[in-house]
């Protein structure tokens, strides 16, 4: 089982996430906004990151940015789940640290073959 961090300023998508994470047989721990997802993600150290784009205090780019740079959380992968479908986006996403990008809405089964991708066994 692995601890997924999502990372969402919407109850209900994080309600929608965290379901999903919680059916694949996952432990999910949440935050509401980028800075508090940084805070979670060294606090927590967990497996995997799912982190939203658009947010108030520290937008999901900024806040992956942080994630991928900081020493103790660089190992976690982040996965980006926006709005935003742009190529540019999603190139920018990446460039950020991000180890995949998905876009809302999305369907249940695509997310749950990327969280199966980045956590193997």
């Amino acid at each position: 089982m692995a601890r997924i961090l999502i990372v969402d300023d919407s109850p209900s998508q994080l309600m929608g996430i965290r379901r999903l994470v919680e059916k694949l047989g996952h432990e999910a721990l949440t935050a509401e906004d980028g800075a508090a997802g940084v805070e979670a993600a060294k606090r927590e150290l967990p497996d995997l990151i799912l982190m939203d784009v658009v947010m108030p205090n520290l937008n999901g780019f900024q806040a992956t940015r942080a994630i991928s740079r900081e020493p103790t959380t660089k190992h976690i992968p982040v996965v980006l789940v926006t709005t935003k479908d742009q190529d540019t986006d999603r190139v920018w996403g990446m460039r950020q640290g991000a180890k995949a990008y998905i876009t809302k809405p999305f369907n249940d089964n695509d997310l749950a073959e990327i969280i199966g991708q980045l956590m193997p066994g």
